[in-house]
């Protein structure tokens, strides 16, 4: 079993990645009822919580249901870090993680997400405001470094874990290569290795398949796996990497009927959640992924990204489920 503060884990298991923009209650509801393990949040800035920014608010949003999921906040300012994990704590997550990851330019120029990354020293200080002022466990989430010529994440390991960080999941590719180009998964193996490494060690990084998700398990020996891209519209791939690594087959493909119910779930929650008008246009981008690989769909699509009502929203999802009966998506 793998333990983070006094949360039980499968021996290995597989975790759904916090998305901007992508793992909101609904999303990870699906992703719960198809394997994930652990959920995370969309990272919320701690200087958005601090403003009482609305956006920022409602990603606190946690229900029962999704447990163990924890809450990702990110900032760059030790005092808004410590106040904003106080925040964090009154909605009571299974723990907060904190964003050292992300590459995204607006976040680097505010010296967050993947910007500690050029400053070690700064890294630690804000986790430890973070630790200092919650009584959930504190996990963090981040990269190799800032470029080839930095990678730093063996010192990062030790430090985190010297103040109390309970696990650390690694992105396997520096800031410098966003989200392109091999990721590079023997530094997590290497840190994983590590005779002073007693913490979860959890792999992120270009998995998306259940044979590859069981070389990586055996090849680097990691705690577990986190999953982000190969979820997006694909919610089925826990269950496929879990039931692979039982048997050594693979589960059917989702049908599109399959597809076209977790899409009515999706808006569904989404319209529950947002409201009806919010939940149906931020249900939109997500079309494209669940019907991914489907022949002849762009009259259906277009017709899923333009209306404005439940009702009709729902009878063109009844229209695909008949139009493609039986036929077998690759």
């Amino acid at each position: 079993m793998i333990k983070i503060g006094n949360i039980i884990l499968p021996e290995f298991p597989l975790l759904l990645a916090p998305m901007e923009d992508v793992s909101d209650p609904p999303f990870r509801r699906l992703c719960k009822q198809h394997g994930a393990d652990m959920m995370y949040s969309e990272f919320i800035s701690s200087e958005g919580l601090i403003r009482d920014a609305i956006k920022s608010r409602m990603k606190l949003d946690i229900f029962d249901y999704e447990r163990p999921v924890g809450i990702q906040i990110f900032g760059g300012d030790e005092e808004a870090m410590a106040l904003s994990s106080k925040i964090v704590s009154t909605v009571n997550p299974d723990l907060i993680d904190i964003n050292f990851g992300c590459p995204v330019k607006k976040v680097v120029c505010k010296g967050a997400g993947a910007g500690v990354l050029k400053d070690v020293d700064l890294m630690i200080r804000l986790t430890q405001a973070v630790i200092d002022s919650t009584h959930l466990p504190v996990t963090v989430k981040t990269r190799l470094g800032w470029d080839d010529n930095s990678i730093n994440i063996d010192e990062v390991a030790e430090r985190l874990q010297d103040i109390g960080v309970a696990a650390l999941s690694i992105h396997a590719r520096t800031r410098a290569q966003m989200y392109k180009g091999h990721s590079d998964w023997s530094h997590i193996a290497r840190v994983k290795n590590n005779p002073r490494i007693t913490m979860p060690i959890f792999g992120n990084g270009d998995i998306d398949s259940p044979e590859k998700a069981l070389e990586y398990k055996n090849e680097y020996g990691i705690d577990g796996i986190m999953i982000g891209r190969a979820a997006i519209g694909y919610p089925w791939i826990f269950n496929e990497i879990k039931h692979f690594f039982k048997t050594g087959e693979h589960l059917a493909k989702p049908t599109v009927a399959d597809r076209a119910e977790a899409v009515r779930n999706h808006l569904t929650w989404a319209m529950d959640w947002k409201g009806e008008r919010l939940g149906i246009v931020e249900t939109r981008p997500h079309y494209t992924n669940y019907f991914k690989g489907i022949h002849s769909f762009k009259p259906f699509k277009q017709k899923l990204v333009t209306l404005d009502h439940p009702e009709e929203l729902f009878a063109v999802l009844n229209e695909i489920e008949a139009e493609y009966a039986g036929y077998e998506v690759v």
